[in-house]
């Protein structure tokens, strides 16, 4: 997969969780769980803006983001307008990190230990996508389960 066509589904991915955080009918349901699920939508939300800023933004382009990840499970009633937005943002970071890189970096070790000794960029790229894939199924989830 070249990295046009993985920053393509990043940008695919934000965006529906966007429209996702967008169709909450009561916006105090996007910090509700249900069933196994233990964390709202609106901390996995948080939990993916931090994740997603500190591995492709600070570590890839070094931009200035600083994480709090014990902060993205704990706070609570965060402006949904505030998360669409840093979601917005997080789009142009993610693309302009992608975009950034040669394809001959995207074959090169992640500049920090991941979850194996040497991944790629490509690899970790992919196992993030990944993984915000399975928070949106989380946050489709429950958005429906609670409206």
């Amino acid at each position: 997969m070249t990295k046009n066509e993985i920053a393509s589904l990043y940008e695919r991915d934000i965006d529906k969780l966007i429209e996702e955080i967008n169709s909450f009918k009561n916006e105090e349901n996007l910090w509700k769980t249900f069933g196994t699920i233990k964390n709202s939508s609106g901390n996995i939300a948080l939990h993916l803006i931090g994740g997603l800023n500190y591995f492709i933004g600070v570590t890839l382009s070094h931009t200035e983001y600083v994480r709090n990840r014990d902060q993205e499970f704990t706070i609570k009633g965060v402006d949904r307008k505030i998360i669409v937005g840093q979601l917005q943002q997080l789009v142009d970071t993610v693309k302009k990190a992608i975009s950034q890189l040669t394809q001959e970096q995207m074959e090169t070790p992640f500049p920090i230990f991941f979850d194996k000794e040497n991944a790629t960029n490509s690899y970790v790229l992919t196992q993030l996508l990944l993984h915000l894939n399975y928070h949106l199924g989380q946050v489709n989830y429950l958005r429906r389960s609670l409206e």
